[in-house]
């Protein structure tokens, strides 16, 4: 696993990014194409990071059939995102990748990528908490079972956006996580790309991201699956930004398939907890939160 930070970085107060909202298929290479509609879209509205949901290269109707067609990460998707990235001088966030693991023949690594500009892979982080649930028959999945569970939180990157923290979807429920990339490593934009369920999003996704928004007061990006992928699988949509403040700047909706734009301004962070200094008032001397 890499792990690396970009140390300083000029990093811009304001930056515009773009956001993917997607309906992942079986299909790699249609996926593929309209991500690199979107990718120039965003290279047109000089855009300077461009956020794609999990699964972005696909979901299919099964763990055998998705890793049958996974690729590692020195494969042929990730290098020609690798080239598009120093191509439109953009940096990518690539949600949750299928990756095909050196180091283990059955199973595949939810692998969140960071990519910057010059087409250098600067943070791989793989999905700590996967999603093993049985809620009813048609919510109900395992994913443990093609997917190997990451052991490692990730360093907070350096963007021009601001400083990333990253996680996967189902991660969302776990606070810790959240609260060590906050208040620990500095982050200031937390990453929440997800497939998350229509029934469970319906129900937490809105609530959940607002929290993590304004418990840690940080800006949230998640981009999203959205819609009918096959006969098994729908997800919510929604992808959402939030300020720390816990206002919605963008939410694309249950149906939009494609890429939208918003201004991120770090001195939101900072005027906000100069007013309501809540991460000062963590009591170190009572309760601490460590990585092992």
């Amino acid at each position: 696993m890499i792990n690396t930070t970009i140390n300083n970085m000029n990093q811009i107060r304001k930056c515009l990014v773009g956001v993917v909202q997607m309906c992942s298929t079986h299909n790699k290479k249609q996926n593929m194409e309209f991500i690199l509609q979107n990718l120039k879209q965003a290279h047109e509205k000089q855009a300077k990071i461009c956020f794609l949901p999990e699964a972005f290269a696909m979901i299919s109707r099964s763990f055998a059939e998705t890793f049958e067609n996974a690729e590692y990460v020195d494969g042929e998707m990730i290098n020609c995102l690798r080239d598009h990235a120093k191509k439109y001088n953009l940096w990518l966030s690539l949600g949750g990748f299928q990756e095909r693991l050196k180091e283990n023949d059955k199973k595949m690594g939810n692998t969140h990528i960071i990519i910057d500009n010059l087409g250098n892979i600067v943070q791989t982080y793989k999905k700590l908490h996967l999603f093993d649930i049985k809620i009813d028959t048609k919510n109900t999945i395992s994913e443990s079972s093609g997917y190997v569970f990451g052991d490692q939180i990730p360093n907070v990157v350096d963007s021009p956006a601001g400083r990333l923290g990253l996680s996967i979807c189902y991660d969302l429920r776990f606070p810790e996580l959240f609260r060590i990339l906050a208040v620990q490593q500095n982050a200031e934009i937390l990453l929440v790309p997800s497939a998350f369920f229509k029934k469970t999003g319906q129900a937490h996704w809105h609530t959940l991201l607002k929290a993590r928004a304004i418990e840690n007061q940080c800006f949230v990006i998640a981009a999203a699956q959205a819609g009918q992928h096959n006969d098994k699988r729908e997800s919510f949509g929604h992808s959402l930004v939030i300020d720390p403040w816990g206002e919605v700047l963008l939410d694309m909706g249950p149906e939009k398939l494609g890429i939208d734009f918003v201004e991120i301004d770090l001195e939101k962070i900072d005027t906000i907890r100069k007013g309501l200094p809540a991460i000062n008032h963590i009591r170190n001397d009572i309760y601490k939160l460590s990585k092992i």
